[in-house]
């Protein structure tokens, strides 16, 4: 198979690159230079958002069984790569977001719900509106039997560059008590970018269209278990402090970026429903595996020391984490 990637050097695009290396794949990575591509793949380099910034594409004689898109801003940069690629490759798979949903969403969503509005020409959008905008510059330009549309839930493991299992990772590896937001049994949903990377090869060799979404089953792992991984990892002596989700909230504290992972059922049940209640049974009947949460946390934390600890930060995203301080006052210390 002839894969090119637009994107690949970063969290999924890398976890798809290395998947398709592994799998003896040729891959072709369309980037802008910024972060050192994966050995073994061929690069061309550009900046899709610059006028003239897709000539390295424009070859003519070139190209590709499978593109993989990654890109989360205006999606007028997705409808001018899919029109210049329309003639020249196979199938376009585009990873959206289960953001593109309306709100508010019940628990058990699936892929025929509403979705936000959204254009191909869009330049300046919220990201639902952008993640639409791209799916439907990818149907444009290739048609339904030639798209695939992935809509992730939370992507967490190695090369994260959001900054919400490292920081946990971090958080726990400095010891001492932790602020641990109840209640512990809460059932959190996830997918490793490394099943979402191995699901799209496959779905793609098999020819998958239309849209799925991605992520674990809903009781896939808990926020206890993940963050008890969490020291295990670590090797950390780091004690957890398990606390009320309604005092957390009194607290001033926000959940999902001051506490990342985190969001309470029962007191924020419509952020709760939207960020784990996806149903995902079209994506396990279509080959869907997902690897133990521990298994995500170790490799996690592998990477992170690996590196010397210090995550990647993306600059289009808010630097996520609770203080010190706050954390110390509420728990009194």
């Amino acid at each position: 198979m002839r894969l090119l990637i637009l994107g690949g050097t970063e969290f999924a695009g890398h976890a798809v690159a290395e998947a398709a290396l592994a799998r003896g794949w040729e891959v072709t990575v369309f980037h802008r230079g910024r972060h050192t591509a994966p050995d073994g793949v061929t690069e061309l380099l550009g900046d899709r958002t610059d006028e003239g910034g897709l000539a390295a594409l424009a070859d003519p004689a070139a190209g590709w069984d499978v593109v993989v898109d990654t890109w989360s801003a205006a999606p007028a940069a997705v409808r001018d790569a899919a029109r210049l690629l329309a003639g020249r490759a196979g199938r376009y798979v585009y990873v959206s977001s289960c953001s593109v949903y309306t709100w508010p969403r019940s628990a058990g969503y699936d892929e025929g719900t509403p979705v936000v509005d959204g254009s191909p020409d869009a330049v300046d959008v919220p990201y639902p509106h952008a993640k639409r905008g791209g799916e439907l510059a990818v149907l444009d330009a290739f048609g339904e039997e030639r798209s695939l549309l992935v809509r992730a839930g939370l992507i967490l493991g190695p090369r994260e560059n959001i900054g919400r299992l490292p920081w946990w990772l971090n958080r726990i590896a400095r010891g001492g008590p932790v602020l641990a937001p109840g209640p512990r049994d809460l059932p959190v949903q996830f997918i490793d970018v490394r099943d979402l990377a191995e699901w799209i090869l496959h779905a793609a060799q098999h020819g998958l269209s239309g849209p799925y979404n991605l992520a674990s089953e809903t009781r896939h792992t808990t926020i206890g278990e993940l963050l008890e991984a969490c020291v295990r990892a670590t090797g950390s002596s780091a004690e957890l402090r398990w606390t009320p989700a309604e005092s957390v909230l009194a607290a001033g504290v926000e959940s999902w970026t001051d506490l990342p992972i985190w969001v309470p059922q029962d007191e924020l049940p419509e952020l709760y429903a939207a960020v784990y209640g996806l149903d995902v049974a079209r994506a396990l009947g279509a080959g869907l595996r997902c690897r133990p949460a521990r298994e995500t946390v170790a490799d996690t934390w592998a990477w992170l020391e690996s590196i010397g600890g210090e995550a990647p930060q993306r600059p289009d995203r808010p630097v996520l984490g609770l203080s010190p301080e706050v954390e110390a006052k509420i728990l009194g210390g």
